[in-house]
């Protein structure tokens, strides 16, 4: 590589173009300032029609081969296939810069746009069938990086992932032309990354991200940071990843979880999900696609078809485990809530939620579930864990009410330790229609009065899977140390059905619950129950309650 190929700028060019760089610090000599390269000196033209690609990854190259640095991208349109990131190699996308997925191949299409192809997949045999598609390969993406460290994405540039595909094929989204995934060089995600350490994604703007708009596999100290995802599916998947730090960053994503951590067998060994917090977030998923990065925050139709996803969820891939995961200061809007599931054997525990609004969530608020999917090798079968689960200070505004907040363990694996305190549930009422399947269809209401929760031990864990609940505010099952203190619960219109169901709880203490006057707390199969200093009923203290209701 000779210098000429490599323009690297001086410390008050970086200065100017970058904008990290003071004046009293550029005028400090050139070698403690990071090399800066501009990708145009490798042919990269911008100019929205070139397929540059080739000259960005050896840009890529040549930088990583000069011992790291700044990787410029001015103002302009590059239309790329597959970006392969390196070691010690920063991006930096400047305002006006936009990275835009070149299409893929079309049905019974061998290439793409002008001739070009995404990366194969590789194959991930024999783990394929423990979780979908989408998990399992990496290279087919827009980014891809695999075992490299320490390098970054940042800059106010925009991500356009017009020519990625979902992961379903026959589904428009947004007026998009949809690909199928499994074909042969078509992008399935914008920025996938396996095996990493040491990454930074910060400060860019991400529309139509493919099925994720980031998958990131066994990475540790993964900090992602004032983005703007505006997505046709998943936006974050954290999967088997340690030390993750997800703030600052705004997320709509209405058809899929927007921000989700995961454990899943995609590295052919089960791998826990540690250290993980997500803070000062919002969350959505009623916002058209492109509308929020538009700055019109058109909502769908109340008819449209469309889950209304968002929320943030652990799972459901869940063969390692998730510990210590704080979830802090989040706001949630138009979508699903916060999901704690554990399918597949892996301990959750550890957990702290506090400080969160939500806002027009489209089912309950959360939802907690511990069950045997059990989507693993047979060696590697063991019973999971939920417990030691805090949740605090969280106000929810006008969620949809035909299911309660529903935490359930199995009859043979009971979730345990959870405490609530200081929390406040207001919902609709009792609902003439409710939301079924992924929440993207509506029927009638059930009559409350002959429901019966299922169990569905071995089924994928999702609340409106289970159904309209005979509570309005909690629906408690197969749980052992309960603690909820200073609790609202408040219909907006009446609702004859009991704040809380419990069944198949032990040791539940309830302290200050606030809720309409009735009879508010159904309990069956309950011991050593004690309810006080509470608006919801009297003062009450049970060794035993079978069929109950206070």
């Amino acid at each position: 590589m000779q210098r000429r190929d490599l323009i690297k700028l001086s410390p008050l060019a970086l200065a100017g173009a970058v904008g990290h760089v003071s004046m009293a610090e550029a005028q400090t000599e050139t070698q403690n300032v990071q090399a800066l390269y501009n990708v145009r000196s490798f042919g990269a033209t911008g100019d929205g029609k070139t397929v540059d690609t080739p000259s960005i990854n050896k840009a890529i190259e040549e930088v990583a081969k000069a011992g790291g640095g700044t990787l410029y991208f001015p103002a302009g349109t590059y239309m790329c296939f597959t970006i392969r990131l390196k070691s010690t190699v920063d991006l930096y996308f400047a305002q006006g810069c936009t990275i835009q997925a070149a299409d893929s191949p079309k049905a019974g299409e061998t290439t793409g746009y002008r001739g070009g192809t995404y990366d194969a997949a590789e194959p991930n045999d024999p783990w394929t069938p423990y979780q979908d598609y989408g998990h399992n390969h990496w290279k087919n993406s827009l980014f891809y990086a695999e075992n490299e460290h320490d390098f970054s994405v940042s800059g106010p540039g925009l991500i356009f992932g017009k020519g990625l595909s979902h992961g379903i094929a026959t589904a428009v989204r947004g007026g998009y032309q949809p690909f199928k995934a499994e074909q042969p060089g078509v992008g399935n995600k914008t920025f996938a990354l396996k095996n990493c350490r040491n990454v930074i994604l910060r400060d860019f703007r991400l529309l139509k991200g493919g099925h994720f708009a980031l998958l990131a596999t066994g990475v540790d100290n993964l900090t992602l940071d004032n983005l703007l995802v505006d997505t046709d599916r998943d936006g974050f998947d954290i999967d088997c990843c340690r030390n993750v730090r997800v703030t600052n960053c705004t997320v709509n994503s209405p058809w899929d979880d927007a921000i989700c951590p995961k454990s899943s067998y995609a590295l052919g060994y089960a791998r826990s999900t540690d250290n993980v917090t997500i803070a000062n977030n919002f969350v959505s998923g009623y916002y058209e696609l492109g509308s929020v990065l538009a700055g019109t925050w058109k909502k769908f139709a109340e008819d449209a078809k469309v889950s209304r996803n968002g929320r943030i969820k652990c799972g459901t891939e869940s063969n390692g485990g998730f510990r210590n995961i704080t979830i802090s200061g989040n706001v949630i809007e138009g979508s699903k809530g916060i999901s704690l599931e554990t399918s597949d054997g892996a301990y959750l525990e550890d957990i702290s939620i506090t400080g969160n609004t939500m806002r027009d969530t489209i089912d309950a608020p959360l939802f907690l579930r511990l069950n045997r999917r059990n989507r693993n090798p047979k060696e590697t079968l063991r019973k999971g864990t939920l417990r030691r689960i805090l949740i605090s200070n969280l106000v929810s505004y006008n969620s949809a009410a035909s299911t309660a907040c529903l935490f359930s363990g199995i009859p043979e694996n009971l979730i345990e330790d959870v405490k609530l305190s200081n929390c406040y549930f207001g919902h609709e009422g009792l609902p003439k229609q409710m939301r079924v399947g992924w929440g993207d269809d509506r029927q009638p209401m059930t009559d409350w009065r002959t429901l019966k929760v299922p169990e569905k031990e071995e089924d994928y864990p999702e609340l409106l899977r289970f159904g309209p609940t005979p509570s309005h505010g909690f629906f408690l099952r197969h749980l052992r140390n309960l603690e909820m203190s200073h609790i609202e619960i408040a219909p907006a219109t009446a609702d004859p059905r009991p704040a809380m169901w419990l069944e198949d709880v032990h040791r539940a203490d309830l302290f200050a619950i606030t809720a309409p006057a009735q009879e508010n707390f159904s309990l069956h199969n309950v011991t050593d129950f004690r309810l006080m200093w509470s608006r919801a009923a009297k003062d009450t203290t049970l060794a035993n309650a079978e069929n109950q209701v206070v």
